[in-house]
């Protein structure tokens, strides 16, 4: 079984404070998100709820997403969001499901 890589984004709430990250192990990330466990911007601003991922096969093909979507404009992240998710719905429980 090889390792997958996920790109993702939080948010505070619907249209609020997003969020794009990079990890290996999305479950752990978001419980970390949600715990608040790391002080930073994601803590501050309470960016917890996940709306939006998906899986590379590679790290560097994630991390490439990851820098591509972060130079996005917002109206296009949240494009990217509402296409998936129109509901703004929390895909954390899915995830661990």
């Amino acid at each position: 079984m090889h390792k997958q890589f996920y790109v993702y984004i939080t948010a505070s709430q619907r249209n609020g404070t997003l969020y794009t990250g990079v990890t290996s192990n999305l479950i752990q990330r978001i419980w970390q998100h949600k715990q608040e466990m790391r002080e930073g911007f994601t803590a501050k601003y309470h960016v917890k709820k996940l709306v939006y991922f998906e899986v590379h096969d590679t790290a560097a093909s994630a991390i490439t997403r990851e820098k591509q979507i972060k130079k996005w404009r917002r109206t296009w992240k949240l494009e990217l969001i509402e296409t998936s998710n129109p509901d703004w719905d929390d895909l954390y429980d899915s995830v661990i499901s």
